[in-house]
């Protein structure tokens, strides 16, 4: 309803105005003078028209000064560490912060305890909506109390009962040890307290995708948290993690070192693998961890979000050329992946961890996959214990969130030697194997030059369950490489020979032993599915995986297998 009224009414009048005679008729009012429009009500009530009492406006002043975070020393804190405040930092990550809970926790326990130093709650990316949980280092250090705690378990099983993502903004130093937060006898380890957000991590995993974004050195217990991800975010010279601080492993071991030999971004991601991403500032935190989001589906249960198709970044058809002829000879497997998937698709996760065997989720014709591929340019991209456990968590992965699979196949086979060994690289090496022949998601084996040994086996060979084994013309599917096999079949006779002799004999064992791994012999014996022009694979793939879509999974009659990720 449009009503005139008097130009000259004062906003505050006329907004009062229009309120009354809206509630009074149950309809939508607007107030109208010369100049236009001078109030609205009943439509989007609007809070100029509020009533606000002295209870309500005393809640808003509390909630108010708990947003603003912790003591001025907190944020001394963290402007020494470089480090952004907590409500900052999820504006970088989040579109909108639905919601919050526990904003009052521990509120007239300890004014400097404002929400307990944790924020938990619902927000949205992209238009999908994602819980989180984040430290406010600007209280106590981020360290984790009661009410934290319990914050922690609550927004776990609300992510767990809408089925959506959990992401975690971890800043914190730890459990609260302080004499206050503790009742005699007090562990924090009983049955409804610290060790079920763990709990919780362990029955979420496989089932909602959780995303760590580490941003402060984390220690003890608490470690776990980032660990338990699906994927971690760590930001260099600020993050760090391990099982106890440099002080207390000085003082329980004797060894003296800091946050950054102990457990820093560069122990995570090249040594212990626990590391995905390594990004230089919380700015590029955050736009990673929306990348791994857009990869990912709301649930076990959803397909991964499709995007817009891009063309690759380089010439598919010009892939033939940057393999080499030679089985020994390296090159890098990136020119292979350029050339198939979309341009600037690819977020290659442990790139420092096991570099021989190349990770990461990516895009081809818009849909997500998985991309597992031997890189020739590191030890000739032989499978060592290292990138053997790399590959079997990200494989497994995958699988969970029904994200199929790209094998690109260019491996001498497992490592051998008593090193290898002393690591364990039948244990490990197992778990690859394993991973690869549980999953269910599409998967497409691409021999795109040397498959030897048990490395195709790990690489979703023919007797894999690959949905397809394709082989470019460059392939060499054998038990072994020409030069082991020669010295396995005719090692003792070598023994015997003058090295004349044997150069002369290994050469011509190894051309009669290519006779029995030409491709097109192998391809005739339907050993593998189809021998694919290199310049037609892209193509190959994204039609594959468009008629895959429908692949259903299998229940299996047992409860799990033996060999644990």
């Amino acid at each position: 309803m449009e009503i005139e009224i008097d130009a000259d009414t004062d906003e505050e009048i006329a907004q009062a105005i229009a309120t009354a005679v809206s509630e009074h008729l149950g309809q939508g009012v607007e107030l109208v003078g010369e100049g236009g429009t001078l109030a609205e009500a009943g439509e989007n009530w609007s809070e100029e028209g509020a009533v606000v009492t002295e209870r309500e406006a005393a809640v808003r002043e509390d909630v108010e000064a708990i947003l603003s975070g912790g003591p001025d020393r907190g944020f001394d804190k963290i402007d020494e560490l470089g480090k952004v405040f907590v409500r900052d930092r999820l504006d970088l990550i989040f579109d909108d912060i639905v919601y919050e809970d526990g904003t009052f926790a521990r509120h007239g326990d300890d004014e400097e305890l404002p929400a307990d130093g944790l924020l938990t709650g619902v927000g949205t990316i992209d238009g999908r909506k994602v819980a989180f949980t984040a430290n406010d280092y600007t209280v106590k250090a981020g360290s984790l109390g009661q009410m934290g705690v319990e914050k922690v378990i609550r927004i776990q099983e609300r992510a767990m009962d809408l089925s959506i993502p959990m992401l975690r903004l971890v800043d914190s130093t730890g459990a609260r040890l302080n004499a206050e937060e503790r009742e005699p006898g007090d562990t924090h380890m009983d049955r409804y307290r610290g060790g079920k957000m763990f709990y919780n991590q362990c029955r979420m995993s496989g089932e909602i995708p959780q995303i760590g974004v580490l941003y402060g050195p984390d220690v003890a217990g608490s470690a776990y948290t980032p660990v338990f991800c699906d994927f971690l975010i760590m930001v260099e010279d600020i993050a760090g993690m391990a099982i106890a601080s440099p002080r207390i492993v000085g003082a329980m071991t004797g060894e003296e070192t800091n946050m950054q030999a102990l457990g820093g971004p560069e122990v995570h991601a090249r040594h212990s693998g626990s590391a995905d991403l390594v990004v230089p500032d919380e700015e590029t935190a955050a736009e990673k961890a929306r990348e791994v989001l857009r990869l990912l589906p709301q649930n076990y249960a959803e397909p991964p979000p499709d995007a817009t198709p891009k063309p690759p970044a380089k010439n598919p058809y010009s892939l033939d050329s940057v393999i080499p002829d030679e089985p020994n000879e390296a090159y890098d497997v990136g020119e292979v992946i350029d050339r198939v998937v979309d341009r600037d698709s690819f977020l290659e996760v442990k790139p420092e961890f096991g570099p021989e065997l190349v990770t990461g989720l990516a895009r081809v014709g818009g849909q997500v996959v998985g991309v597992v591929a031997n890189n020739p340019e590191h030890v000739s991209g032989a499978i060592f214990p290292d990138s053997a456990d790399k590959g079997a968590g990200f494989v497994w992965t995958c699988d969970a969130y029904n994200i199929p699979l790209v094998y690109l196949c260019d491996t001498p086979g497992y490592m051998i030697g008593s090193q290898v060994e002393k690591e364990g690289v039948l244990r490990k090496g197992r778990k690859f194997i394993y991973a690869t022949s549980n999953a269910q998601v599409p998967k497409f084996c691409v021999i795109t030059r040397k498959a030897y040994g048990a490395g195709i086996y790990a690489m979703a060979g023919p007797s894999f369950g690959p949905d397809a084994t394709l082989a470019l013309p460059s392939a060499e599917i054998s038990v072994m490489g020409p030069d082991a096999a020669v010295h396995a079949l005719f090692g003792g006779q070598l023994e015997d020979m003058d090295e004349e002799a044997t150069d002369a004999f290994v050469e011509s064992a190894k051309q009669e032993f290519d006779k029995y791994i030409d491709i097109e012999t192998q391809a005739s014996q339907m050993q593998v599915d189809e021998l694919v022009p290199a310049g037609d694979l892209r193509e190959q793939l994204e039609v594959r995986l468009e008629t895959y879509r429908t692949k259903q999974r299998d229940d299996r009659p047992r409860h799990h297998g033996t060999v644990l990720f």
